[in-house]
C-alpha cells in the first residue's frame, strides 16, 4: 500500500493515543510466562512483535507445534532463544522471516550453552533457523559483550531466576542501549526477581518470579512519541499535541527525546494524564552532535527531523542500526537522497552539513521492510508536500494504527 500523505490545512492541533510500548509488553510477557502467573495487563501493545510473542506462548504452552515462526520479530527471537533453553522435556524449531535468517544470534547461542543449554543451527552457523532442545539449565558463572544488542544480555537476565544456580554475568564490553537492560532489571525486581550489579557484573538469584500485583499497566511507547515531536518541530510556533499514557518518570531509554527536541524549540508539559508538546519557539539552527548509543530507536526519527529543518549534525553510536529490519544507515542515506539531502557515513555515525534544503520534486519513500523507515519519513510532510511512502503498512510491526492518529490531527491521504 502507498500512501500519498498531505500536510494538515491548519497549524497541527489534537490529541493523540500511542501504543503501549512494545518493549515493556514484551518484558511482561515473559515474565508472566516464566512464572505460570494469572495477573492482567492493561495497555499491551498492539504490535506485530507483541501479537508473534503472545500467538508463540500460546502455542508453546498449548503444545500445539515445535514450530515457532516470528516473522521480523528480533526482539521474539532473542527472548524465546533463551525462553524456550529452559522449558524442560520440548524440542523446538524457532525461525523468522528471510531478513531475521540474517540477523546473528550467535553470541547469544554461545552463552546459553556455556550454561548448559542445547541450541543447534539448523543451516548457518550463527543465525537462525535454531534447533532448541528445552532442559534445566544449571547457569552460573558466564561473560557477554555488551555492544552487539542489548536484548541478548535482557534475554539472558529474564530467564536466570529459573537456572540452578542463577547468574553472574560479566559485559566485557562498553554496553549498547544499556537503558534497555535497566528496563529489563527494574521490571524484573517489580515481580521479586534479586537482581544486583556491581561494576560490569549483574548477578540475578535463582530465586522465581511472584505475582505482585493483580493488573500490570503498560506504559505508551516513547519511541512511538517521537515521530509526533518531530511533527511539532516541523510546524510553526503554535502548534500542539497531546501525547497519553506516557510516564513523567519512564524506564523507557527514548523517553530522552522529549529533552532533546528543546532545541527545535519543542516544550513538554503535564495535563492531567496527557503530556503536552508545543512549538514555543524556531529551532536553533546550530550544529547538532549526539551519541544513539543508549536510544538507536530514534535515531532516524532525528535524521529526518535536521535534514528537513537544514540543522547539521553528527551523530555516532548506531553501529547498531545496520543490523537492524535493514541496513538503516544505509536506508537513510538512500532516501534522503531523493529529497536532494547527502550524507555521510561510517559503520556508526552519520554527519549533514546542512547546506542542502528538500527538493520539491515528488519523492516516494522506500521502507525496506522497516516500521520506523515510514514513521520518522512521515512528518517530512509538513515540509514537503509531494511525499509519498511504499508498503505504509509497515507500520503495523509496532504501532498499526499510526496513519489512522495522523489523520485524526489533521494529515490527509490517499491510497
Amino acid at each position: 500500500m502507498v500512501i500519498e500523505l498531505h500536510q494538515p490545512s491548519s497549524i497541527l492541533h489534537g490529541e493523540v493515543s500511542l501504543p503501549g510500548s512494545k518493549s515493556i509488553s514484551n518484558r511482561v510477557l515473559m515474565i508472566k510466562a516464566l512464572s505460570g502467573s494469572s495477573f492482567g495487563i492493561e495497555n499491551l501493545s498492539d504490535s506485530d512483535d507483541t501479537r508473534h510473542l503472545q500467538n508463540a506462548l500460546q502455542t508453546i504452552t498449548a503444545g500445539k507445534s515445535r514450530l515457532i515462526d516470528i516473522g521480523h520479530a528480533g526482539t521474539d527471537m532473542r527472548f524465546l532463544t533463551a525462553y524456550l533453553a529452559t522449558q524442560e522435556g520440548a524440542s523446538y524449531e524457532l525461525t523468522g522471516s528471510e531478513r531475521m535468517q540474517q540477523r546473528p544470534i550467535g553470541e547469544l547461542v554461545n552463552v546459553l550453552r556455556s550454561l548448559g543449554a542445547d541450541i543447534s543451527y539448523k543451516h548457518g552457523e550463527g543465525f537462525p533457523p535454531l534447533l532448541i532442545r528445552g532442559k534445566k539449565l544449571k547457569g552460573g558463572a558466564t561473560a557477554i559483550r555488551g555492544d552487539i544488542s542489548s536484548q541478548f544480555i535482557s534475554a539472558l537476565l529474564l530467564v536466570a531466576p529459573y537456572f540452578e544456580k542463577g547468574l553472574e554475568l560479566e559485559l566485557t564490553t562498553p554496553v549498547v542501549s544499556k537503558p534497555y537492560i535497566a528496563m529489563t532489571i527494574g521490571i524484573m525486581r517489580l515481580f521479586g526477581a534479586q537482581v544486583s550489579e556491581t561494576g560490569n557484573a549483574i548477578a540475578v538469584k535463582p530465586h522465581p518470579y511472584s505475582e505482585r500485583q493483580n493488573i500490570y499497566n503498560v506504559e505508551s511507547d516513547w519511541s512511538a512519541a517521537s515521530y509526533f515531536y518531530s511533527m511539532v518541530a516541523l510546524s510553526p510556533v503554535g502548534a500542539k499535541l497531546s501525547l497519553h499514557g506516557l510516564f513523567e518518570n519512564s524506564l523507557q531509554a527514548d523517553a530522552v527525546c522529549a529533552l532533546i527536541y528543546e532545541r527545535f524549540g519543542v516544550e513538554t508539559s503535564s495535563a492531567g494524564e496527557a503530556l503536552v508538546i508545543s512549538k514555543a519557539k524556531e529551532a536553533s539552527g546550530t550544529r547538532m552532535a549526539y551519541d544513539f548509543t543508549d536510544c538507536p530507536d530514534i535515531a532516524q526519527t532525528l535524521v529526518c527531523t535536521c535534514a528537513a529543518l537544514q540543522v547539521p549534525f553528527q551523530f555516532t553510536g548506531l553501529q547498531t542500526l545496520k543490523v537492524k529490519e535493514t541496513d538503516r544507515i544505509l536506508a537513510l542515506q538512500q532516501e534522503l537522497k531523493k529529497f536532494g539531502i547527502s550524507l555521510e557515513a561510517t559503520a556508526d555515525a552519520l554527519s549533514f552539513d546542512g547546506r542542502s534544503a528538500l527538493s520539491p520534486e515528488p519523492v516516494l519513500v522506500a521502507t525496506y521492510h522497516d516500521h520506523r523507515m515510514a514513521m520518522s519519513f512521515a512528518p517530512l510532510a509538513l515540509r514537503h508536500d509531494r511525499l509519498s511512502i511504499e508498503a505504509a503498512e509497515v507500520v503495523s510491526k509496532s504501532y498499526p494504527q499510526f496513519w489512522d492518529e495522523l489523520r485524526k490531527i489533521g494529515f490527509t491521504g490517499k491510497p
